[in-house]
């Protein structure tokens, strides 16, 4: 009888932390995908540490190459908190990364390198440039929501179009030169592995996390989202923390956009951040963040990143056509908002 009594209570345990712990629940589903993975990636090598050395190159992959949407998932975490969106992180990263590469121009004709300057005080501006440019275009989305009144998903669409229109036209008559020394930012060898943006993901990632957990901004950000009303009359300048959210949101895409650059060495102005906006948002939805804000965390949208990039390896492995992994993604998403209702239920 007392082993019935366990069980029951242990499946109750569970079935309690799955529908009101949302990062049990994002665990578990990680932990899942990590074990159809790993068989994924099959047992077939000569020995433990042949399959050990495949098995954490692969994991070292992942890691490095969803550090950028990892960084602009942390920004959309916030935002979303507060119960906007922005549609505009893959374009503004494209624009942030001309302006850095414009900056840091070692051809002839560079603008730095015509005033003498270059090595690292002209990456150091150039980095430093594309920081202030993302905070610059946050805040202006910030200030079109809260002053201007417009939808966050309107006022970010917009801005979507415009960033890389503008960068297009911009770049045209303009083919800047990536130093290779400023690609090893991103790609310097660390025990013959390149772990740089991983490690450029988890202090910012703590950074956000800190801020979240121990600030009096961090606990705005949550007020805000929850009850915009009853913040504004507990003495919360809402519309400032709006602005400030998505400042932030643009100095990370900043981030992102010089580890983009640093990695490949170029950008697409046409191609590059396309659908990251929507990965971003994805894996902060998966990570238990509530798109009618006032709920989530920064931990979860770790594991939620985590999610998608070990989705879209295992479906790599097992052969999916990269047409249909979209649709994955576009069902785990919607199944992470069913969790989400039935909790509110």
């Amino acid at each position: 009888m007392e082993s019935v009594s366990e069980k029951r209570n242990a499946i109750t345990w569970v079935r309690t932390m799955w529908t009101t712990r949302p990062l049990f629940s994002t665990l578990c589903a990680l932990l899942l995908m990590i074990v159809l993975q790993t068989i994924a990636l099959g047992f077939d090598q000569g020995s433990f540490g042949d399959w050990f050395s495949t098995w954490s190159r692969n994991w070292i992959n992942i890691l490095r190459n969803n550090a950028t949407i990892g960084i602009i998932s942390l920004g959309m975490t916030f935002v979303i908190i507060t119960g906007g969106i922005d549609l505009a992180v893959g374009s503004t990263l494209v624009a942030i990364g001309a302006i850095v590469m414009v900056f840091i121009d070692s051809s002839a004709t560079g603008l730095l390198t015509s005033l003498g300057i270059t090595g690292v005080p002209a990456y150091l501006i150039g980095i430093l440039m594309g920081l202030i440019a993302g905070v610059i275009l946050g805040e202006f989305t910030g200030i079109l929501i809260t002053l201007g009144k417009l939808p966050p998903f309107i006022a970010t669409l917009g801005m979507m179009k415009i960033c890389r229109s503008v960068t297009q036209q911009c770049m045209q008559t303009l083919n800047p030169m990536v130093p290779r020394s400023f690609t090893k930012i991103a790609n310097v060898t660390i025990g013959g592995q390149m772990f740089m943006p991983i490690v450029y993901w988890l202090i910012i990632a703590f950074i956000m996390y800190y801020v979240s957990k121990h600030t009096a901004f961090g606990r705005h950000v949550f007020a805000v989202g929850s009850n915009e009303k009853a913040a504004r009359l507990s003495g919360i300048n809402t519309d400032k923390v709006k602005r400030a959210v998505y400042a932030i949101m643009g100095l990370l895409v900043g981030c992102a956009a010089v580890l983009q650059v640093s990695r490949i060495g170029a950008m697409d102005y046409a191609n590059a951040g396309n659908g990251y906006e929507m990965d971003a948002i994805a894996a902060v939805i998966v990570g238990g963040t509530s798109m009618a804000g006032g709920k989530g965390s920064i931990s979860g949208t770790i594991l939620g990143v985590l999610i998608i990039a070990v989705m879209n390896n295992l479906l790599n492995l097992i052969g999916v056509p990269p047409f249909l992994r979209e649709a994955f993604k576009g069902v785990i998403v919607i199944g992470a908002v069913l969790l989400q209702k039935k909790e509110k239920a």
